[in-house]
């Protein structure tokens, strides 16, 4: 039987056979001793586990769809009024997770958008190696503008895996397996280099490259069925990454029931057996964990990106837009015209580019949408009436886009009964599955953590984010950072060390209810009638939490 255990620095001769020994996978867990110059070390009698089930629900956690969940459920915290950042998008909300700070700061502020620095005729996938890679060189390693949670634990000294079923992977730590701490290909903070103390595999791919042959020769080729996938991920992690110790931080990130339910429908059978599939893997991580010994020093979070909802309408934008007027394209063959507008659809959601930022066009364009049947919250770049700013959703940045526009959303239930329903882009058919709204149904997603750092069989009632992650991690492996993040410590559900929510001010919430929440408007008036749109907030502290958004035009 293994017993997971953080290895101590051993002797130079230890060391030396240890490398040897594991170099073909990691070049030895014994090298994770070294921190960087400076850097506190990881808390080694501590683990953290994630395991991110894509897209779930968390009215859909229940003793008869999940039962692994539930169980741990019981043995740690329920967060109850956990959020996703916006747009609710599983790029998004993935670099949220690992960096602790909103999209605005740390550049991912979609899963599509426009760059025509990386590419001037198309929308780009955010999370792709070719826009990763481009990205990084043209900011000198800022794609992502702050470092990620991995980035930091491995700095202290402390291991990292991630294995991702998705691309997103890729955005949680991209630069593993390299000698780099800035992706420049220079050496690191500890001169240690980074490919000695960090892995991750991302849909079939892995950084180190090498690495990858090693897992399938004992797993085969990664499958193509999105189940399958799962399991292979899972198995990845369980069977080769732990198979010689247990980092300080492991990722798991499952693709299920998101690709299922956007292919169905929230509630309908596949979704469901695809959510039982998710519980599967969880209680396979749990049972390696049991089998190690390591339950008592792993606190396990298992959290989505973002919740979902059921398309009513699939609306083509750019077929309205050029009938209404307008040159709107989702590729620029030729040179872009000024005014003409680029669409980087995701879903729930519309990134509108004006070229040029012609201020008429704009104006025109938000004026269009306000009057339309289809628009929930509209937010622009510049201050206009009626509209909220993008920093107002924490997504205002440099490259960001002249209008974002959130589709409206109806609490009626679907085919199945499932409440949830939203109008969407182009990209998939009325009665298929989608997010990326302002609807509590996509903002609301789950979290439920459990572990010796955590309390027992409680729920949590403040609000919580996935902004919070890396925060939390940090404290519970005791690694202190100069970064400044826009989460906090959920501090509240955890025991001991970690500490009780420190005295809020007198000013702030009540003694029922410690923090805030807040409903912002604007409306502007039209000849033939009024657009309204708003957005409430929830605070703790410093950190805000987007509940719901929601607008509408009524005819005089």
């Amino acid at each position: 039987m293994t017993t997971f255990v953080q290895p101590p620095c051993a002797p130079l001769t230890r060391y030396v056979i240890q490398l040897l020994r594991f170099s073909i996978l990691f070049a030895g867990w014994g090298v994770f001793c070294a921190p960087a110059p400076g850097a506190e070390e990881p808390n080694e009698s501590r683990h953290v586990v994630i395991v991110v089930w894509d897209g779930m629900r968390p009215d859909f956690v229940s003793e008869q769809n999940t039962p692994a969940l539930w169980k741990l459920a019981r043995e740690g915290v329920t967060f109850r009024n956990h959020h996703a950042v916006y747009p609710s998008a599983t790029m998004v909300n993935g670099t949220a997770m690992v960096t602790g700070v909103y999209p605005g700061r740390n550049g991912i502020t979609a899963n599509h958008v426009y760059r025509p620095d990386i590419d001037p005729h198309h929308a780009v996938d955010v999370e792709l190696s070719p826009v990763v890679d481009k990205g990084d060189d043209l900011s000198g390693g800022k794609y992502i503008s702050v470092p990620t949670v991995a980035e930091l634990v491995q700095r202290a000294g402390g291991g990292t895996v991630i294995a991702a079923a998705k691309t997103v992977g890729l955005l949680l730590d991209r630069k593993a397996g390299t000698n780099s701490g800035d992706g420049t290909g220079s050496e690191d903070d500890s001169g240690t280099g980074r490919a000695k103390r960090s892995l991750t595999l991302f849909a079939g791919k892995s950084l180190p490259a090498d690495v990858l042959s090693s897992i399938s020769e004992k797993l085969g080729p990664f499958p193509s069925a999105h189940l399958q996938q799962d399991i292979w991920t899972t198995k990845a992690l369980t069977d080769v990454l732990w198979k010689d110790g247990l980092p300080a931080l492991s990722v798991l990130w499952l693709g299920e029931p998101d690709l299922t339910q956007h292919e169905s429908a929230p509630g309908a059978p596949a979704a469901l057996a695809a959510i039982k599939s998710a519980d599967e893997n969880l209680a396979a991580v749990l049972a390696a964990l049991d089998q190690g010994n390591a339950r008592g020093t792993t606190d396990v979070f298992v959290v989505s990106d973002h919740g979902f909802s059921t398309i009513e309408r699939s609306i083509d934008l750019r077929k309205i837009l050029n009938d209404t007027g307008f040159t709107a394209k989702t590729e620029f063959t030729d040179e872009p015209k000024p005014g003409d507008i680029m669409l980087a659809g995701n879903g729930g959601c519309v990134l509108f580019y004006v070229t040029g930022h012609d201020e008429k066009i704009i104006r025109r364009l938000v004026e269009f949408l306000q009057q339309s049947d289809f628009a929930g919250v509209i937010f622009t770049k510049h201050p206009m009436e009626g509209t909220f700013s993008l920093d107002q959703a924490k997504i205002a940045n440099d490259r960001s886009p002249d209008v974002v526009m959130s589709f409206r959303w109806k609490d009626q239930k679907n085919q199945f009964g499932v409440s949830g329903m939203i109008d969407a882009d182009w990209q998939r058919a009325a009665g298929q599955g989608t997010h990326a709204t302002l609807s509590p149904f996509d903002m609301h997603n789950t979290l439920i953590a459990a572990g010796p750092d955590f309390k027992h069989g409680e729920v949590d009632d403040l609000p919580s984010g996935n902004v919070d992650l890396a925060s939390t991690i940090l404290q519970i492996l005791g690694i202190k950072t100069s970064e400044k993040m826009d989460g906090r410590i959920l501090s509240e559900a955890m025991t001991g060390r970690a500490g009780a929510l420190r005295q809020l001010p007198k000013a702030f919430g009540t003694a029922r209810r410690p923090y805030q929440t807040q409903t912002i408007e604007t409306n502007k008036d039209f000849p033939r009638g009024t657009w309204k749109q708003s957005l409430r907030i929830s605070r703790v502290r410093s950190t805000l939490y987007l509940d719901e958004g929601n607008g509408a035009f009524t005819p005089k």
